[in-house]
């Protein structure tokens, strides 16, 4: 295990060598957003993210979204995008909004159970964007033990999940603290599943999505990204 100061983009390189060689032997790096600090592993590689599920220990049940480092990406992870989830990503991304798609059935991947859905965000924040882009999709969940509070900083992380994770980016602490907004792109309509960064006045600015006050929740619901948690208090934002 190695905790890795990340806090002076000029001093990144060795840091990101290690964080991404980590990615590629199948084990876990912990890395700055920005919300909160995450734990993330190769998307495609279905042994590391059963490692990071059993890091937080949590199941199949609540599989981890993805962070993609472009709004690019989104047409290769995910098909029938609708127009108003284009106009959310451009709208947002970078930014704390997390989409609910449905996942290309080609991709061969193993999220756990998600019902044919992914939950994606392009974080905006530099250090885990130049991890991104060297080493693609990452699911990533907060680094935290679930039911536990959120880790705001590379210490926190550690605290909860220790040797569980190869390499801890210490890019300081986490400038959002605030998860993620949540939006389910999979209905007939756009739905808002969980409000954090933005509200949602912000995305009616931008689309039409349903509030919690608008509709029932579909029978069939896609997986939820993350654990739940208390009203108002959200419990993870790393990720999405």
């Amino acid at each position: 295990m190695s905790v890795l100061d990340a806090t002076d983009p000029a001093g990144w390189g060795p840091a990101l060598d290690e964080a991404v060689n980590a990615v590629g032997r199948g084990q876990l790096v912990v890395l700055p957003t920005d919300t909160v600090y995450g734990v993330g592993a190769d998307a495609f590689a279905p042994e590391a993210v059963r490692a990071l599920l059993a890091a937080k220990g949590r199941g199949r049940q609540m599989p981890p979204p993805v962070l993609v480092p472009d709004v690019r990406t989104l047409d290769g992870l995910a098909t029938d995008v609708p127009g108003a989830v284009r106009a959310l990503a451009a709208a947002f991304w970078p930014g704390a909004l997390t989409l609910i798609v449905r996942a290309q059935p080609s991709l061969s991947w193993d999220l756990g159970e998600t019902h044919g859905t992914v939950a994606l965000r392009v974080p905006d924040h530099p250090l885990a964007l130049a991890l991104l882009r060297r080493t693609g999709p990452l699911a990533v969940s907060s680094a935290n033990r679930t039911g536990r509070p959120a880790a705001s900083t590379a210490q926190d992380a550690e605290e909860q999940l220790g040797d569980a994770v190869a390499v801890y980016l210490d890019g300081g602490v986490a400038a959002g603290g605030v998860p993620s907004t949540i939006v389910d792109a999979t209905g007939d309509r756009l739905r808002l599943v969980r409000l954090g960064a933005l509200s949602l006045a912000d995305l009616r600015a931008v689309a039409d999505v349903a509030g919690p006050d608008d509709e029932p929740a579909q029978p069939d619901e896609p997986a939820q990204p993350d654990e739940p948690a208390p009203p108002d208090e959200p419990a993870d934002g790393g990720a999405s």
